[in-house]
């Protein structure tokens, strides 16, 4: 008796099913590094920011300036205290410390002495030093955080939060700036 000879390779319904097993996992795999670098897009974002604010005090303690952070919902920009007009001024031509936006996806919640400051959108606008003949103007504008030059720095709470799955990366810093990372699985 003859048994049947079997051939050595494989049939279509094995290769049909490995290539389905091996599309499923690629499919997670992308999907999984999407919103990883989401994630890590956020981070990138809170270390920056808090890596300029670091910059800006210790430009202010060098140089014995005052520096200001200013947040609108979805951008920031630090501006100086310019002594001999009396008020808060646009940085001018400094590339590190100029306005910097979020992705377009992300969003900043302020709070400020346990309190949520309500953001704008676009930054405030300097009154030209010629046009105010004198005025003081330092009670018209104030930035949100200050950068003292004795080192000292705003206390704030900031969350870079993503508006389409409510990701978010938390800020706390202290007086002397320091800062705190916490993302959403900590909150």
């Amino acid at each position: 008796m003859t048994m049947p000879r079997r051939s050595n390779g494989f049939s279509l319904i094995e290769i049909l099913v490995v290539i389905v097993i091996i599309g499923i996992i690629s499919g997670i795999a992308l999907l999984s590094l999407g919103i990883l670098g989401d994630d890590r897009q956020l981070q990138t974002e809170a270390r920056r920011l808090t890596s300029l604010v670091e910059v800006a005090k210790d430009e202010a303690m060098m140089q014995g300036r005052e520096f200001g952070l200013e947040f609108m919902n979805n951008s920031y920009r630090f501006v100086e205290f310019d002594p001999f007009i009396n008020q808060w001024t646009e940085l001018v031509d400094d590339e590190m410390l100029r306005l910097r936006e979020l992705p377009d996806d992300a969003e900043f919640i302020l709070m400020l002495e346990g309190q949520r400051v309500l953001l704008e959108n676009d930054p405030a606008r300097f009154e030209d030093p010629e046009e105010t003949s004198g005025r003081d103007l330092s009670e018209t504008y104030s930035p949100h955080v200050y950068i003292f030059s004795s080192g000292d720095v705003t206390p704030y709470d900031l969350e870079i939060r993503r508006r389409y799955d409510g990701e978010t990366v938390a800020i706390k810093s202290d007086l002397t700036g320091a800062a705190e990372f916490v993302t959403s699985e900590d909150l």
